[in-house]
């Protein structure tokens, strides 16, 4: 099911997303330590508990490198567009084919089976990707699930600083899907939506 023609940070597409586990998020849901679960998993399923009983999504926090981010996107695209000779197409949200209350909102579709998530980081963080050719773990994850909610076969990571000299400010990896990841996922991400939908009815009995 797909949302695609909506607006991405329009009131529409944040209303798409109320209570709904994100592709940027599945790292937080997903995050483990040496005893158990990660402090960002109870965290995040309180805040889509909270989503779910109010119907309001939870403010959240921007800083200045994150709305730089968001501010130099369509620079980042159209400087992958022109490096690759692909066009993008922009769109909005796209829910998880089976897992209800699931969702991601790639940054385009590129070609019939393809998809790109767009960084545009602080200087330190470009700089660090250019030199390990690595991709971080959670942007990994965020990508697999866009291809699982979008149906698509690959994405091009791209990192793009314009800080940077010219030969320097643009980075691109190309990720192919992993559906033996993809279905350790799908069950992981059932599993914490269950605990959601779990702590939604016990505290709406309380409220009775």
């Amino acid at each position: 099911m797909t949302d695609a023609a909506i607006i991405q940070r329009s009131p529409e597409w944040f209303a798409a997303r109320c209570g709904s586990l994100g592709a940027s998020q599945l790292a937080d849901a997903l995050a483990k330590t040496k005893s158990g679960w990660g402090a960002s998993r109870l965290n995040l399923r309180a805040k889509l508990v909270v989503e779910r009983l109010t119907g309001r999504q939870e403010d959240g926090f921007s800083s200045a490198a994150m709305q730089w981010g968001v501010d130099k996107e369509g620079e980042a695209r159209n400087a992958y567009s022109w490096h690759t000779g692909l066009k993008v197409q922009e769109v909005g949200l796209y829910k998880h084919p089976t897992i209800l209350g699931s969702h991601a909102s790639p940054d385009g579709l590129v070609e019939h089976d393809g998809c790109v998530e767009i960084k545009c980081p602080n200087s330190a963080t470009h700089i660090e990707v250019l030199k390990t050719n690595q991709v971080a773990h959670r942007y990994l994850l965020q990508m697999q699930w866009q291809m699982a909610c979008a149906d698509r076969q690959w994405c091009d990571f791209v990192s793009f600083d314009p800080r940077m000299p010219e030969n320097l400010m643009y980075y691109v990896q190309r990720i192919e899907r992993d559906n033996d990841l993809l279905a350790t996922l799908e069950a992981q991400v059932a599993e914490f939506l269950a605990e959601v939908g779990a702590d939604v009815d016990a505290l709406s009995k309380i409220g009775e």
